[in-house]
């Protein structure tokens, strides 16, 4: 037996009562299921600090909301390799 995909009440009755010149709708609800009436909004999605613009396409149908916004930032592998290492003193004898 397959589930319904869950959509908040809330943000579904926003969506719906929408107007045009409206500024996007802001949501916390990152485990909401897109679907074909949220294809041409951008919605605001919270991720733990912050709101991320999110403009819904077609091919984003049956994803999450909450998997175009990251809640973790990547700040990349390993450290600079321009890194500047203080001269070494030579030994003597050498």
């Amino acid at each position: 037996m397959a589930q319904n995909p869950f959509i908040n009440e809330k943000l579904l009755k926003k969506i719906r009562n929408r107007k045009e010149d409206e500024p996007p709708i802001r949501t916390y609800s990152r485990v909401s299921v897109i679907n074909e009436e949220f294809v041409g909004l951008t919605i605001e999605v919270h991720n733990g600090k912050n709101f991320i613009s999110v403009y819904i396409r077609e091919d984003m149908i049956g994803h999450r909301l909450g998997e175009f916004a990251p809640t973790r930032k990547f700040h990349g592998h390993g450290g600079s390799k321009e890194k500047v290492l203080p001269a070494r003193k030579k030994k003597k004898g050498w």
